[in-house]
């Protein structure tokens, strides 16, 4: 999934009292034109399909923004976004 401005998807966090990994609706806001991370920091956004998006979270107890926040379709482990077709 190469990400939109505005793209719905869903960000992984943990629980704020079971400290188990939830998932919560996020909004696209940027998508960075650079990769931030090593190997690839420098290279494309979606250079060998890794992708980076700034996101703001919508969770239950309220909203925050992060940056330059992973896409993860595999483990969905938290502080990484992936697309809202299914969820832990």
């Amino acid at each position: 999934m190469k990400p939109a401005l505005g793209d719905s998807v869903h960000y992984s966090r943990y629980g704020v009292r079971t400290g188990e990994t939830r998932c919560c609706l996020a909004l696209i806001t940027e998508v960075p034109q650079s990769l931030t991370a090593e190997p690839l920091d420098g290279c494309p956004n979606g250079t060998q399909d890794e992708w980076i998006a700034s996101v703001v979270i919508l969770a239950p107890n309220g909203y925050s923004f992060e940056q330059d926040v992973p896409r993860d379709e595999v483990l969905h482990e938290p502080g990484t976004w992936h697309s809202g077709e299914e969820c832990d």
